[in-house]
């Protein structure tokens, strides 16, 4: 099983529902996002419109963050058998190597935690001790965090024996895929012929951003309608 994500740039109406969905699932630090929002305008005037372009972690199959990370000996970022690139945060030194040589701007730098809601005391979630908190959410200052496909909830299916659920029941799909209003977003095995990510991606109707780069993201942009 290869995980991956297909999102649909002509169906993004920009609403960032996919934005705030990982904020409350995840917890991470307000001012270091997992995932964000690019827009741009296309066309010449009167003919435009806004593209959106939803951004995270690309989950490389070549991750140059985990070849950095190895180069300063860290060895604090890896990518599991289901291709989720994920950062062992105990290991992790904060020295931004990872940062430096990302194209998609995905690793992001915990200086200080921050309460959720700013001017405001931490939630209750916000207080659960670290022991107590899954792994991926066990944030700490000087520390690099990022996107890790709600892995909390794709582990939680493969230890109760339903991988064919992923990204099919909402209790094992992450959380931003979940909350789009425009279904821009797809989430699945791409190695399971039957599963839409695979269809539309063998169809040829999606494509991976900087590939120049030699990354292989696994988070692939349809950028022109079809039928799907």
């Amino acid at each position: 099983m290869k995980l991956v994500r297909v999102i649909d740039t002509k169906r993004c109406i920009g609403c960032r529902a996919c934005v705030a969905a990982c904020m409350v699932e995840n917890f991470y630090n307000p001012g270091d996002p997992w995932n964000f929002v690019v827009e741009y305008e296309q066309g010449e005037f009167p003919n435009v419109r806004r593209v959106f372009v939803p951004m995270n972690c690309m989950h490389c199959e070549n991750p140059p963050c985990q070849k950095a990370c190895d180069y300063v000996g860290a060895h604090a970022i890896y990518k599991n058998e289901f291709g989720v690139v994920l950062i062992d945060y105990d290991k992790c030194i904060g020295c931004r190597y990872c940062i430096a040589v990302c194209p998609y701007g995905a690793p992001q730098y915990v200086e200080k935690l921050e309460p959720l809601f700013p001017n405001e005391s931490f939630t209750p979630y916000e207080r659960i001790p670290e022991e107590n908190r899954h792994e991926v959410h066990r944030f700490r200052p000087n520390i690099v965090t990022k996107c890790t496909f709600c892995w909390h909830r794709i582990e939680k299916a493969i230890k109760e024996n339903k991988e064919h659920l992923i990204g099919v029941h909402p209790e094992y799909t992450p959380a931003c895929d979940l909350v789009c209003p425009v279904d821009a977003r797809f989430f699945g095995d791409i190695e399971n012929p039957d599963s839409k990510v695979a269809k539309i991606v063998g169809e040829k109707k999606a494509a991976q951003l900087k590939k120049e780069f030699g990354t292989r993201p696994q988070v692939y942009y349809i950028l022109e309608g079809g039928d799907y």
